[in-house]
């Protein structure tokens, strides 16, 4: 990371004043954004520097970490591959709470967390740990509409779990399996709450990388930035996580 942020730094032109902080704080400083999600000011304060220069900074090691490679994900033509070294992929979608908007707030509002959210789908291998790929939406979309909208393609001979909110991916993909839901007015047998138990054993792995991405209290304290900045901010902390697993 550190390399790579230098590297980046060598290849401009020197004018003006040097930076205050060196490369690694310049570093340290933006994953503490990431983490503790404080207010430019207060970080600024941490690092004994202006309000504005730590925004500069977060931006700058954000944007050349992004498009460095170094963090991308593996992507969605990946799951097409048929060399591809993954037995089971695992669906979950992740939601992060926002601000209220003032415009449009129906189309944020989610049901289900009873507040204004954004979501994350989260497509993971369970054999290499990875997180695949991420797609994004307003939190009153619904899981399985997110999914068709992502254009998330599986090759053929792939197995795939998700939840309840993916009820009808049978029919897109014949390798896919959903938890039974109990019917209206009914209760399910006890095969199929084995069943259930079965899929909900293997979808655990990706509520734990869900977990492991909320640490980064950017994605699960309300969301006050720019919402298209949303989606880099969370590829870039999916591929710190799989940059680790590799490490």
């Amino acid at each position: 990371m550190v390399r790579t942020v230098k590297f980046k730094e060598k290849e401009k032109k020197k004018c003006g004043r040097p930076p205050k902080l060196i490369i690694e704080d310049q570093i340290l400083l933006t994953l503490q954004y990431l983490r503790e999600y404080r207010t430019y000011y207060h970080i600024g304060q941490d690092w004994k520097i202006s309000e504005s220069n730590t925004c500069r900074i977060v931006f700058k090691v954000e944007n050349i970490l992004i498009k460095s490679g170094k963090f991308s994900l593996p992507g969605k033509k990946k799951l097409l591959n048929s060399s591809i070294d993954e037995d089971l992929i695992l669906m979950d979608v992740m939601e992060s709470p926002i601000e209220r908007p003032k415009k449009h707030q129906k189309r944020f509002y989610s049901g289900k967390q009873g507040e204004h959210t954004l979501k994350t789908q989260v497509v993971f291998g369970q054999k290499t740990n990875q997180i695949m790929c991420l797609d994004h939406s307003k939190g009153k979309t619904h899981d399985f509409k997110l999914f068709k909208k992502s254009g998330v393609k599986f090759h053929k001979l792939l197995k795939v779990i998700a939840d309840k909110g993916y009820q009808g991916i049978a029919k897109l993909h014949n390798l896919s399996q959903t938890p039974i839901k109990k019917p209206r007015g009914g209760k399910l047998t006890k095969t199929q709450k084995k069943y259930n138990r079965g899929i909900n054993q293997l979808r655990i792995a990706v509520e734990h990388v869900n977990r492991r991405l909320k640490i980064f209290k950017i994605l699960s304290y309300p969301y006050r930035n720019r919402h298209r900045r949303f989606g880099l901010r969370a590829s870039l902390i999916a591929g710190i996580y799989n940059y680790e697993l590799a490490a």
